[in-house]
């Protein structure tokens, strides 16, 4: 059907202003407080990380930010409440690697292209540890040690946890001998290890550095690539020749899909701004967290890069939900 040259003129006036209204609308944001959800209990890296963000960007945009912790289901809650939110530039998830990974072993009821990354917050380098009397001198004697006999145990957080991934690429790439113990937490499995319930296990730096630095926990290697700020004494994997073993509790920011460009790049730029703030880097690179930041474009390369990575992971293990 052909419009009438009139209705058409009225079609392109009322097209362009509603564009012109969502520029302006874009250009003025934000006008209200911005909501960050969390999708982990509070105190933990990922609520940390996000926390330090959010003042951060309030400082810089001018609003303030509220942290809403909601956590459940493996990150699953607090993620499926973002990516079912507005696309209005006032919801973002602080987002962790469940953002990637949980779609591949879990069904999950939200689409991955439901979200979008924006920035990159920083990381906790994941630690590798053992109980402070276990034998094991590093990283190296203790995969050599579980080829032996019965081989040994290590804790993880639950089926697709940061652990979890240590503990496959270690017995995938490396031909460790590892029993999988599934605890419901992080926390429980340090617990684990600290009555020696278990022979090992891998958790965020800001948790088991205290433990470290007190003698209560071995540590064997962390597994980013650069040495922990506050624990430079410690190798990290790749020096002991695990050169796969790229892990961190990493937080980033993801918007709802439709979020408009605009407001994607004032955040991004909010974030970074905020992690090269110096006072913000010194109090989280004391806890053991790295500050990163960065563009939205490296961010987005970081995210394809650990969905590649983390899915042949899952593939070569098998690693589904129970």
């Amino acid at each position: 059907m052909t419009l009438a040259p009139s209705r058409r003129r009225a079609l392109l006036v009322a097209l362009s202003t509603g564009l012109l209204a969502a520029g302006a609308s874009a250009q003025q944001w934000p006008t209200k407080p911005i909501h960050f959800v969390v999708p982990f209990s509070a105190g933990g890296a990922n609520d940390l990380m996000g926390r330090a963000a959010a003042d951060g960007v309030s400082k810089a945009l001018g609003q303030p930010v509220v942290v809403d912790n909601k956590p459940g289901a493996g990150a699953m809650l607090g993620t499926d409440v973002v990516a079912k939110s507005a696309p209005d530039g006032y919801t973002f998830l602080i987002s962790a690697a469940g953002v990637v990974s949980n779609s591949m072993i879990r069904k999950v009821p939200y689409k991955d292209s439901d979200l979008v990354p924006v920035a990159m917050i920083g990381l906790a380098p994941s630690v590798i540890v053992a109980p402070a009397n276990s034998p094991y001198k590093d990283l190296t004697d203790f995969v050599n040690k579980s080829k032996q006999g019965q081989g040994l145990h290590f804790a993880t957080a639950g089926t697709g946890s940061t652990p979890h991934f240590v503990e496959g690429l270690l017995e995938k790439n490396y031909g460790a001998k590892l029993d999988v113990v599934p605890y419901k937490s992080g926390s429980e499995s340090i617990t684990a290890v600290l009555s020696g319930q278990v022979d090992a296990t891998s958790e965020a730096s800001i948790v088991v550095l205290p433990y470290i630095k007190a003698g209560k926990l071995k540590a064997l290697a962390t597994t980013w690539t650069q040495r922990i700020s506050a624990y430079p004494e410690l190798a990290t994997a790749t020096e002991l020749g695990f050169k796969d073993i790229r892990i961190a509790h990493w937080a980033g920011v993801h918007a709802p899909a439709g979020t408009p460009q605009a407001i994607l790049d004032k955040m991004a730029e909010a974030v970074d701004k905020a992690m090269k703030d110096p006072a913000t880097v010194q109090r989280l690179k004391g806890m053991g967290i790295e500050p990163v930041g960065g563009t939205r474009a490296s961010f987005v390369k970081f995210v394809d890069e650990e969905r590649a990575r983390l899915g042949a992971v899952v593939k070569a293990t098998g690693m589904k939900e129970e």
